[in-house]
């Protein structure tokens, strides 16, 4: 575990600080453009490039580019800089013609994700997608530059190169305020406006990937364009990546029924003010907060020495990295999302509730937040346990449990569509991914236990999972007793929501550490010592 959680410990400090900053983007955003109509489009023209990129090479990056680096270092005659010459030769290529294809094809996109928009509404989102569509090649190439820089035991560039990207655009955001009249109605936006929320946007991907450019030359990698791709590997990369193809197209149809259900229900909402695509995008963002900082950190540093166990013929090794990285994740996980369940109303206003976001569009951000807070644990398990099928280089079985992931959601997703008032749906779709994922995580590690051979321990983690929700429920209790008072005393504003935020949430933090302590995790124990002896450096 040790090893593990010193290189998560580099990859965590470079996380929290992007993950802060991001928020701090986010909140500036919200507040230039609120989280209303026009908000709505900024963020379903972002989730275009993303969606596109995953669809069409960012899952073959995270899941085989890893492990078929690591291999070509093994066996080639040159440790393999010519297999990832010709990788990036590949990637820029095929990124920059997909970025080309978005940007004409963005209207399609647009009415593909969306339902029930204004003609002014879909006229400026496919404003701001046609801007940011190019960033694709961008966040591709430097994607690469990342895979190569966490084959050679990296992670610092990759975890700290999207703080510069989040300062970008934080100054186009707080540009926006002081250059546009517009604010955030969608009526009154014009092209200037459109041109510098878009292409500053862009902007900040690439100063990201600039930074991983100048990481991964740095590190010795040499770009010379390569064209003799029958040494590529592309057919092997092709077998093992047609499964994570059907993997990211089964998340993606689920992402787009998602978009489209909250988007509708704004327009059934009518005039009344309702969470919708921009509270849903948020709130996962926030959720991704805690996963991001300690789950992806401790993803990241296994997969590679997973990958190489498996090669040495050692599951049991793979077996023990995943255990460890488990009871790593799940003790600073647990209770954050209990506490993301207490306090999503006052996190909300605190951060959103600002210029051009009223308290009570921040609220409704609050309540989607709050069910998210259910889904951290189940999701960040998944997540590990995808991990594991990849270091085997086996990509079918996740695509497949993917499949029935999407279902799950969707199934549940159109119940609550169809079932609910408008002011619940995007609640209730938040609940539904939380149950995918819960399913999802049961039928993976099932099937992860049989890959490995001998289980992967589940009565141990069940127990150490038991362990930190007990140590954890009494912090919970103090954040909601302080939420409560908060509400009764004076009511949710930016205020006072600071106040419960850090009253609330800091009690709760040093009743869990104290509880866990007293009951012997020995995970907590472990990052305190580890935090204690590089403070006492």
């Amino acid at each position: 575990m040790s090893r593990v959680l010193r290189a998560s410990a580099i990859m965590a400090a470079g996380t929290m600080v992007s993950r802060l900053t991001g928020f701090v983007r986010t909140a500036v955003l919200a507040s230039a453009i609120g989280i209303a109509a026009l908000g709505d489009a900024y963020n379903v023209a972002f989730m275009i490039p993303m969606m596109l990129f995953d669809l069409l090479i960012g899952g073959v990056l995270s899941s085989v580019v890893v492990p078929l680096i690591i291999r070509a270092q093994k066996q080639d005659a040159d440790g393999g800089r010519a297999y990832e010459q010709r990788l990036m030769t590949v990637a820029t290529m095929v990124l920059v013609a997909i970025a080309v294809a978005g940007v004409l094809a963005a209207p399609l996109l647009v009415d593909l994700l969306t339902t029930d928009l204004s003609p002014t509404e879909a006229q400026v989102t496919v404003t701001l997608a046609r801007y940011i569509l190019p960033q694709i090649a961008f966040f591709g190439v430097g994607a690469v530059a990342g895979a190569i820089l966490n084959t050679r035991d990296r992670f610092a560039a990759p975890m700290w190169a999207p703080v510069l990207n989040n300062i970008v655009v934080i100054g186009v955001g707080l540009l926006y305020h002081v250059v546009s009249t517009a604010g955030g109605d969608i009526s009154r936006v014009s092209g200037a406006d459109l041109t510098l929320l878009g292409l500053g946007t862009t902007a900040g991907i690439v100063a990201q990937a600039i930074v991983l450019i100048i990481a991964v030359h740095r590190v010795g990698f040499r770009f010379v364009p390569r064209f003799d791709l029958r040494n590529a590997r592309l057919g092997e990369m092709g077998r093992m990546g047609a499964w994570t193809f059907a993997f990211v197209i089964a998340n993606q149809i689920g992402l787009t029924v998602t978009s489209n259900l909250a988007t509708g229900a704004t327009g059934r909402a009518g005039a009344e003010q309702v969470a919708g695509i921009a509270q849903y995008s948020f709130a996962y963002q926030f959720f991704q907060l805690p996963y991001g900082i300690i789950a992806v950190s401790v993803i990241t540093a296994m997969l590679p020495r997973m990958s190489r166990y498996v090669q040495e013929g050692r599951p049991d090794l793979v077996r023990d990295e995943f255990a460890s990285g488990v009871r790593l994740v799940s003790c600073v996980i647990v209770p954050c999302g209990l506490l993301l369940m207490v306090l999503g109303p006052a996190v909300a206003v605190l951060i959103f509730a600002h210029g051009n976001t009223s308290i009570s569009d921040a609220i409704n951000l609050g309540n989607v937040l709050q069910v998210f807070g259910l889904a951290l644990v189940p999701f960040s398990i998944y997540q590990l346990l995808l991990r594991v099928f990849y270091s085997f280089g086996d990509t079918r079985t996740p695509a497949l449990i993917a499949v029935g992931n999407v279902v799950v959601n969707i199934a549940g997703s159109l119940i609550v569509y169809y079932t609910l008032p408008p002011r619940f749906i995007v609640m209730g779709l938040a609940f539904s991914f939380t149950v995918a994922y819960s399913v999802g995580g049961a039928v993976a590690w099932n099937l992860a236990s049989r890959r490995v051979g001998g289980g992967l321990g589940g009565r141990v983690v069940a127990a150490g999972l038991s362990r930190m929700y007990v140590a954890a429920i009494p912090a919970a209790a103090v954040a909601l007793a302080a939420l409560w008072a908060t509400q009764r005393i004076a009511g949710l504003s930016p205020l006072t929501s600071g106040i419960t935020v850090v009253v609330g949430g800091g009690l709760a933090g040093l009743i869990y550490l104290v509880t866990s302590q007293r009951m012997r995790i020995a995970e907590i124990t472990s990052i305190i010592g580890l935090v204690a002896g590089r403070v006492g450096r």
